[in-house]
């Protein structure tokens, strides 16, 4: 069922991607085909391929499109969209295939929807599809040729149309070379060289624009220095270096990601990892070319192939961010802050190079490499309700979450949350509408206070700059504050109030698209004043620049009371002092007093907030069970910690006694009899390990022995006092 289901959502993002292209207008998809589109609608070859900006392929690839110039328009973009979409799902099924054996069952069944699936979602296809470039082919044309062809002539001439097609390729003849198949290697070079001179002979003028006035398509397209171009020379170009130095410095990085990344490469393609070193060996290509394009840095997911971390925990962080930086932009995995402008700018740059000269890929050989250090989870707590958890797999994970994945989290979610505010809106009618309901509601209440307190606020002005910068500041500082805190102090507790907060902002979501509310602020005719934003001039619907920024009908719930509210809630359940706990009870009540005295929310805005952190803190509950662990789980953190040293005798026996530990403290079984039935099969599981990467723990002649406690006569166990 699994299965099915991914393949039906493969048919749908190929659906998608099919509408998405076609449903733009003629001169906006398949830009680089249309430069050859005439007035008829008719393809046509110019005089040039390069006499527009638009084409940045090789001649060759021109050559291999001219059988296309007497097509019609309407139908080369179905043809081409299609034909496309074929060999993303080619390339899924061969990757599929080619991962390193053995793979379980599960893994078997689902590689190849999942890899269709990542790869119809990456950036690199989605810019291809609509560009209309040829940079999937070659990707292709190289599996077929690594994975698929028998014949060592045929893998070469492979490889030799692939490096026609895009030049830094042939970067995988020298891969064939060392790793033994020179007749392959040797093909593909020649069939390169035939390729090109063939082209030279039928296209001389264009071949001579791009081999030599080009440098190898260098200048090609949009600038070298913008932001589409994530090579080294690109890079460079954008940190300021120009000239001869950025030419040097350009040789000597790509002279070094060559050697160092082809080393690595051959290294893996001996260990049995051929798709992995086929994956280095691609982001190798894109890191030393001298233009690589977004269209072209297909290479770069096929890294998530490769294994990083000894921890069980910590395996899903390379492909998890791989994945993300292949498939979001980069403003939605880096915040807009200056400092952080050059990370954000190169990061696919930087994810290629990762996987070329820096990622520590584990080989076979190591123990870790099909069972990493497991992940210690404590033990299930009992509910007042027999359904709670309502979710039996939510396990409580005791060890804190990797940092580089929490970060991601983090900010996609967040921005996320900002793309969907902001898309919540409505019109400015149904907002004052929506606006007057609460105030009528509020005056048959008697709580429609807003206007008193936000002029009494005014007329003072240190309470009112007072306000104003908590209104900016603390909503964003005191939660992240609280999360820092438990991230790095309690582990298990971070994990369960971040949920909360998490579906607490979700259902806001919701509330902001169902209700849009205009604030007390932007009511007409009610005499607020604007403390934070200054004078509004109602006569303008949209309010000047401010709603390109968030959603200003986003009032109901309010989340600036709701996130304040889990905090004190959060900090009055964990906090060990009860001075902390009253410090944290004031942050909800100064939020509540800022929210109304500025004029930005109403009194029932805050009651909504309350509400959906309520909801938050009751899903949290109901689907992950409570957040009390058993007493005696806490001791396992010292134990876990220790097993992350090694994977042989003393691991086994460390993570033993963590297990012993922590079933002990359930009260359930003699601790000593845990810790002596764990330590038993520690020491076989230590066995086979030593065993497995060549019996050196036997050849030390060591023994152990475990005497185990017997029963008292009354059939209490032994240790038990």
């Amino acid at each position: 069922m699994t299965r099915a289901a991914l393949w039906l959502i493969v048919a749908v993002l190929a659906a998608r991607q099919m509408a998405v292209v076609l449903r733009q207008s003629p001169g906006e998809r398949i830009i680089d085909l249309e430069t050859w589109t005439g007035t008829n609608g008719v393809l046509h070859m110019p005089g040039s391929l390069y006499e527009t900006d638009r084409f940045t392929g090789t001649p060759f690839a021109g050559l291999v499109l001219r059988p296309l110039t007497r097509t019609a328009e309407q139908t080369l973009g179905v043809a081409w969209t299609f034909g496309s979409l074929l060999l993303v799902a080619v390339i899924g099924v061969v990757v599929a295939r080619a991962l390193p054996r053995p793979v379980t069952r599960r893994t078997a069944l689902l590689a190849a929807p999942v890899a269709i699936s990542l790869l119809m979602v990456s950036l690199p296809v989605r810019n291809a599809l609509h560009l209309g470039q040829t940079s999937i082919l070659p990707v292709l044309l190289v599996l077929l040729g690594c994975f698929v062809a028998r014949d060592a002539r045929v893998s070469g001439v492979l490889i030799g149309v692939a490096a026609a097609l895009q030049p830094t390729v042939l970067l995988f003849a020298v891969l064939l070379r060392l790793t033994g198949r020179r007749r392959a290697s040797v093909t593909g070079a020649v069939t390169f060289a035939a390729l090109t001179g063939l082209t030279w002979a039928v296209m001389p003028k264009d071949s001579w624009t791009y081999w030599v006035h080009h440098v190898a398509g260098a200048g090609l397209g949009a600038r070298p220095d913008s932001l589409a171009n994530q090579s080294l020379h690109g890079a460079l170009l954008r940190l300021g270096a120009e000239g001869p130095l950025e030419i040097v410095l350009f040789v000597v990085l790509a002279v070094t990601v060559c050697f160092v990344g082809l080393r690595r490469a051959l290294r893996y393609a001996e260990d049995g990892q051929l798709l992995l070193a086929v994956a280095v060996t691609g982001c190798v290509a894109v890191a030393v070319s001298p233009t690589a394009w977004q269209h072209q840095l297909l290479w770069v997911l096929l890294a998530v192939v490769g294994r990083v971390g000894k921890r069980a925990s910590d395996r899903p962080v390379w492909p998890v961010a791989v994945a993300l930086v292949l498939v979001l932009p980069g403003k939605m995995l880096l915040p807009n802050i200056e400092a952080l402008f050059p990370v954000r700018d190169n990061v696919l740059l930087i994810a290629a190079l990762g996987a070329a000269c820096a990622a520590p890929f584990l080989p076979r050989t190591s123990p870790y490499w099909r069972r990493p250090v497991p992940t210690d989870y404590a033990s299930p707590v009992a509910s007042r309700w027999g359904r709670v958890p309502l979710l039996p797999f939510w396990r409580r994970v005791l060890s804190r979450p990797n940092l580089l994945l929490e970060l991601l989290l983090i900010r996609i979610v967040y921005s996320a949350y900002q793309h969907v505010r902001l898309a919540a809106t409505a019109g400015r009618a149904t907002a004052e509408h929506h606006g007057r309901q609460i105030h009528s509601l509020e005056q048959w209440l008697h709580i429609d206070i807003e206007r008193w307190a936000n002029h009494s606020v005014v007329k003072v002005t240190w309470l009112r700059e007072f306000f104003d910068y908590y209104y900016l500041t603390f909503h964003f500082v005191v939660p992240l504050t609280i999360l820092g805190v438990l991230y790095v102090r309690r582990p298990a507790d971070y994990r369960w109030v971040r949920s909360s907060i998490g579906f607490a902002t979700a259902l806001a979501l919701v509330g902001f698209w169902l209700y849009p509310l205009a604030p007390p602020r932007l009511m007409p005719g009610l005499g607020f004043i604007d403390t934070v934003h200054g004078v509004q001039d109602f006569a303008k619907p949209d309010y000047g620049t401010l709603t390109g920024m968030t959603n200003q009908y986003a009032a109901m719930p309010s989340l600036h009371f709701g996130w304040s509210l889990w905090c004190g809630v959060v900090i009055v359940m964990l906090a060990p002092k009860v001075w902390m706990k009253a410090l944290g009870l004031l942050h909800p009540l100064f939020t509540l007093s800022t929210i109304v005295a500025t004029g930005n929310h109403w009194v029932l805005d805050a009651v909504g907030g309350a509400a959906v952190v309520s909801l938050g803190f009751g899903l949290t509950y109901a689907l992950s069970g409570r957040r009390e662990l058993r007493a005696g789980t806490a001791s396992t953190r010292g134990a876990a910690m220790r097993t992350t040293r090694t994977g042989t005798g003393a691991g086994a026996r460390s993570q033993a006694e963590a297990r012993a530990e922590s079933q002990a403290g359930t009260g359930v079984r003699d601790k000593d009899e845990v810790r002596s039935e764990a330590e038993g099969k520690a020491g076989s599981e230590a066995k086979a390990g030593s065993e497995s990467i060549g019996g050196a723990g036997a050849a030390s002649g060591q023994t152990s022995s475990v005497r185990v406690p017997k029963p008292k006569p009354d059939g209490t166990p032994a240790g038990k006092r």
